[in-house]
């Protein structure tokens, strides 16, 4: 992580450089954009945190363990849709959960549709991109997911 910052520290040095006005007109219009997103991702924040305060690991271990496969696999999926949970928590939540019997398969979906499906963030995405856009990503992730799942559990053997 501190390599993206040294890179990012010395892109705008080089904008600095180039042209000091820019840079700052760049700081400004980006200040006023985080200043219209800090309200959404704050709510944000304070849904994750209640939901993963009453949502346990073994909760989820329960569900997505104890099922069939492709009904482990759709479950995981709308899981990982609807949650809002940053990679450094969710990798380590990926390996408790094989630790405990999930299939790779299960965990292949639930981590694919987490990265890639934003139900919570639908909000703050169709502000930007707008209503069609966001749905159409947000199904293409989900079926990404589904496959990358399907992928997995071939490649692994856990389906042929």
């Amino acid at each position: 992580m501190i390599y993206l910052y040294l890179i990012t520290f010395g892109l705008v040095s080089v904008s600095f450089f180039f042209s000091r006005e820019k840079t700052f007109a760049g700081f400004k219009t980006a200040w006023k954009r985080f200043k219209k997103i800090i309200p959404a991702l704050i709510m944000m924040m304070i849904f994750v945190s209640v939901v993963l305060f009453f949502v346990s690991e073994k909760m989820i271990a329960r569900y997505l363990g104890n099922t069939g496969q492709f009904t482990g696999i759709l479950l995981a999926s709308v899981i990982g849709s609807v949650s809002l949970v940053p990679g450094f928590i969710a990798y380590p939540l990926c390996a408790v959960l094989l630790k405990k019997g999930v299939s790779y398969m299960v965990v292949s979906a639930f981590t694919t549709s987490l990265m890639m499906v934003g139900v919570i963030t639908f909000p703050l995405e169709t502000a930007y991109f707008g209503g069609k856009v966001t749905a159409i990503r947000n199904a293409a992730g989900f079926a990404i997911a589904i496959c990358v799942a399907v992928a997995t559990g071939i490649f692994f053997g856990e389906l042929f």
